[in-house]
């Protein structure tokens, strides 16, 4: 398979499951080039999007920093717009792209910033089989 093909795979793959269990919360999209990040918080019941962050807007193009520390002050920027419109609660659409790298550490800054993600069924499942186990 070629890597396109594999993209385009895992982006389906994530959207299906995020809209078939959305209820009451916000996508967070995030799209990833070589040079720049794109995120964007979307009311899909709406098909609207609220608030949106970028690396080429001027304040973070000003700025002359590396793709990684971009990644950190988008996060930054995004979760204070979301605080100014009230959204707390989200869940995080990673798109065709891995969670690794500049879009975790841009998911991690949204966490320590006060969005609270959510993270689905099977986190529920596993710490369901830690206290069966007795490792809690």
């Amino acid at each position: 398979m070629s890597k396109n093909l594999i993209k385009i795979k895992r982006k389906l793959r994530n959207r299906k499951k995020l809209k078939s269990v959305n209820s009451s919360r916000y996508r967070i999209s995030v799209k990833k080039t070589l040079n720049n990040l794109h995120a964007q918080i979307i009311d899909d019941k709406l098909n609207k999007t609220l608030v949106s962050a970028s690396s080429i807007e001027k304040e973070i193009k000003s700025k002359n920093v590396k793709k990684i520390e971009k990644s950190t002050l988008i996060g930054e920027i995004l979760s204070k717009r979301a605080k100014e419109k009230k959204i707390d609660k989200v869940y995080f659409d990673r798109g065709e792209n891995k969670y690794h790298g500049r879009v975790k550490l841009f998911a991690d800054t949204l966490r320590k910033n006060g969005l609270k993600f959510w993270y689905g069924r099977k986190r529920k499942k596993r710490e369901r089989y830690k206290r069966e186990a007795g490792s809690y």
